[in-house]
Formats: C-alpha cells, structure tokens, sequence
C-alpha cells in the first residue's frame, strides 16, 4: 500500500502502523474489534494523533468473484489533511491501495498466513 511505510503485528488483535501520506507522517496502533475470516474484519485506532475506524467486508459473488466494501471514518487534523480530504485525495488513496492490494493477493492466489481467527463484536457471541 502507497502510504504505508510499515505494519507491526504486535498479537493476534494488535498492530502498530507508520503511515506517510501528503507528507504527512503518522505513527498509531490499531485494535481488530470484529473479525470473521474471509467475511469482515473491523478495526479501531488506539492512541495516536489521527483516530480512525475502519471495515472491511468480503461479499463472494461466486468461485473465483469476491466483492471488497472498504469503509472507514477518520478526522482530518492540520492544514493538509484537511484541504486533501475536501477535494477527496483520501478517497482515491484507499480506492488505489485496494486496486494494490487486490493485485497483491491475486498474485498470490493464498492469503497471507496471517492469523485467521474469529473475534466477535463486544456484545456479540457467534458460533463458529
């Protein structure tokens, strides 16, 4: 992803992101707060400077045809960030990351050996 300088998972629910856009660089961690493998994966933002939350949901419209939403809630902070937002320069980020990302896993054709475990909103208790 264009952007993203680096990803650390710190455990199973946990990463530290450091991110460079518009010349803007930001540190944060980050929470998976929902996760249902090749279903959704929801996250939060846990300190840093730019608080964020974010979904992820996979729709399989057949064998080899997956449909990818990317929704995400973030304030701008500053200047730069502010004028790019108004003229939707984060929208086409995340549209161009997802186009990068899409590549990358069909490259692939595995996921990655990430873990793939179940976390259930708070409130929420599924079977699995």
């Amino acid at each position: 992803m264009q952007g993203v300088e680096s990803v650390r998972q710190t455990d199973a629910t946990h990463s530290h992101w450091v991110t460079k856009v518009g010349g803007v660089r930001r540190e944060f961690d980050t929470e998976i707060v929902e996760q249902h493998p090749d279903d959704r994966v929801a996250w939060k933002s846990i300190g840093g400077d730019a608080p964020h939350a974010g979904v992820v949901t996979f729709h399989r419209l057949g064998d080899k045809d997956t449909r990818v939403t990317i929704q995400m809630q973030w304030e701008p902070t500053g200047m730069v960030e502010k004028a790019g937002s108004a003229v939707g320069m984060d929208s086409r980020q995340v549209k161009a990351d997802a186009v990068r990302f899409k590549k990358f896993i069909e490259q692939r054709g595995m996921e990655t050996g990430g873990w793939r475990g179940h976390v259930d909103r708070p409130g929420q208790s599924m079977n699995h």
